[in-house]
């Protein structure tokens, strides 16, 4: 394995809906190099990939999230019409594919996924609370008017149950890597972090972090009176969570974006105002986190040279050795709460040719297979470019 004992190697996984498959291809690409991920961390649909990257039943992870997002894809209801599929319009002709296809039916194929997502979910992953099989199950299914979800994503459970072996997930349950999730606390709005170093990782845990309202999913109980939504509500790049979780040991770190911070261009119509500010709200700001983390590491090592100033040249007369020694209990606190330093910093980002406000909602399998492959495409890149 590719690891460095002196510096930790973590991976941000951003939430997304369907976009949580351009982290599948992340990881692949990661895997492929045998890259040692020493934590990773993630919310919203970003925490379900780490939860099964880290809890892994098998020994491929990589090979079990992949077929965890084929599954999906496949349990997907396609509206998209046969002489609109890949393999209809290619016909051989790349160049015709890439000006038909990639423009004008990548459009159709998303607003009709989304259509479909909408109306029939995915029966692995969440249904909405009006098909029939509720009507004797849900004790408010005659009353909307009291409804405060819509979809139902409890089948998510059963479907990672195949995938992740939740005794892993635990204080010295051998995970592939350190699992921290984010969510944040509905009564009270503050974050939620839920640490496999510090706590046994639940399905309960995984629907509290991929809980987004505004999407129409329900808070979680993830403890006696802690009720969970999505951690995207406060970030959507749970860095600071990591820092916080795990501050002793140096960082080397990889952020997935799956919402672009950057574009080339103003927007040209509502939909694509709406698009960009969509992918605002969800885009990394983690930068002041980073930039904090750098200050404080240069304040630590500022105090440990004054300290060993004063003890080497210092007559020890004229020292207090108690208030000097008091000094240096508050300093060696400080080091253990705020110690770690981010040593370099990567980021993977999914590009947008095309702003279209539904591509979170296509579980397709060419939308699928098509994020992991950009996934694998864009980290070869950086880890190329950063010598792993």
């Amino acid at each position: 394995m590719v690891h460095n004992r002196g510096i930790e190697n973590v991976l941000v996984l951003q939430g997304g809906g369907s976009l949580g498959a351009f982290g599948c291809g992340v990881f692949k690409a990661f895997a492929k190099r045998n890259i040692k991920l020493d934590i990773i961390a993630g919310t919203s649909i970003g925490g379900v990939n780490a939860a099964i990257i880290a809890g892994c039943r098998n020994e491929r992870p990589e090979i079990a999230l992949e077929e965890f997002w084929l599954e999906l894809a496949e349990n997907a209801v396609n509206l998209v019409p046969p002489w609109h599929q890949p393999d209809n319009i290619n016909n051989g002709s790349e160049s015709y594919y890439s000006k038909y296809y990639r423009q004008a039916s990548m459009s159709l194929r998303h607003t009709l996924t989304y259509f479909s997502s909408a109306v029939y979910g995915n029966r692995i992953m969440f249904a909405p609370r009006w098909m029939p099989e509720y009507a004797t199950k849900d004790p408010q299914y005659f009353r909307p008017d009291m409804w405060t979800y819509i979809y139902d994503h409890s089948p998510l459970i059963s479907t990672l149950e195949k995938y992740i072996d939740y005794d892993k997930l635990k204080p010295e349950g051998s995970p592939n890597a350190r699992l921290i999730i984010t969510a944040v606390n509905v009564l009270t709005a503050e974050p939620l972090t839920f640490d496999s170093a510090s706590q046994q990782i639940t399905a309960k845990h995984l629907l509290g972090t991929s809980g987004y309202p505004l999407y129409g999913f329900p808070w979680v109980e993830v403890e006696k009176g802690v009720y969970a939504w999505d951690g995207s509500l406060l970030s959507n790049t749970p860095l600071r969570e990591v820092m916080d979780a795990a501050p002793i040991i140096n960082k080397r770190v990889f952020i997935v974006e799956n919402y672009p911070k950057k574009i080339e261009r103003l927007p040209k119509n509502l939909p694509e105002v709406y698009h960009r500010a969509r992918d605002i709200m969800f885009s990394d700001k983690t930068a002041h986190n980073i930039k904090m983390a750098k200050a404080i590491t240069r304040y630590l090592q500022f105090i440990e040279e004054l300290y060993e100033i004063v003890e080497s040249r210092v007559d020890a007369g004229k020292i207090d050795r108690q208030k000097l020694d008091g000094i240096r209990r508050k300093y060696q606190k400080m080091l253990k709460e705020h110690g770690s330093e981010i040593r370099n910093i990567a980021y993977i980002t999914r590009e947008e040719q095309f702003p279209y406000l539904y591509e979170n909602t296509d579980f397709s399998r060419e939308g699928i297979k098509s994020l992991i492959r950009e996934g694998e495409s864009k980290t070869s890149e950086v880890l190329q470019k950063a010598g792993l």
